[in-house]
């Protein structure tokens, strides 16, 4: 699943693509990699309006997973079954949100035999990286978050977005799933304001021409190689 994905755009670009009528952002990076359990751009509808807010990356986990009732949450990154009630609540409009980004990543399947880790590839649009959106959800959330070294307790913003099958582009690297794209004003609008049948039909793979495997991203990322 995708645990790492960078944003290598700029407000304006995200404002102009969403109608965003609100900004509460404050500056965005020029180069943000973004890692579970961090804070990062979304835009969602908040009280008739399009708002630009920073969240923080993993939906609230469902309780049975969690390793004890007041063990803090990391947090869920990426949802797959919508038809489970844990997620259901969230899927209305009011908790719809998109998530820029202009490159994702997926981990290998076979470990590199020199350094014994599995080597992390990345997916973009096109060699370009222009801008896209994952599909969202998000809600307010009070609990204890981060580790038990480090615990966050408090109310949360959080944020997850969905996966579907992988195309075949992805599929040779993560046979299970890839995230849900939005590439369009119109797919980005109804996501956001449509009906949940109409919306939920968004939940599928990219065509396998629209996407691509580039080399290294734009990024911090790719200039460490790392995915902490």
């Amino acid at each position: 699943m995708c645990n790492l994905y960078t944003l290598t755009t700029n407000q304006q670009a995200i404002r102009d693509l969403v109608e965003v009528t609100h900004d509460s952002l404050g500056n965005l990076e020029p180069v943000l990699d973004v890692y579970p359990d961090r804070p990062a751009p979304v835009v969602r509808n908040v009280e008739g309006e399009r708002e630009l807010a920073r969240l923080t990356w993993g939906m609230p986990t469902p309780p049975q997973f969690l390793k004890a009732p007041d063990a803090p949450d990391t947090g869920v990154t990426n949802i797959r079954n919508t038809d489970s009630p844990h997620w259901r609540r969230w899927l209305g409009s009011s908790h719809r949100c998109v998530v820029p980004a202009t490159v994702f990543s997926e981990y290998g399947q076979r470990p590199d035999p020199a350094t014994k880790r599995k080597p992390l590839h990345w997916f973009a649009l096109n060699e370009a990286q222009p801008l896209f959106f994952f599909a969202g959800i998000w809600t307010p959330w009070r609990g204890t978050r981060g580790s038990n070294r480090t615990p966050r307790v408090g109310e949360h913003q959080l944020f997850a977005f969905l996966t579907c099958e992988p195309n075949a582009v992805v599929k040779p690297v993560h046979p299970k799933a890839m995230p849900v794209i939005l590439t369009t004003p119109e797919e980005v609008e109804t996501w956001l304001s449509a009906d949940w049948p109409q919306a939920k039909a968004l939940q599928r793979p990219l065509s396998d021409d629209a996407l691509v495997e580039v080399e290294r991203p734009k990024g911090k990322a790719a200039e460490d190689g790392s995915a902490a």
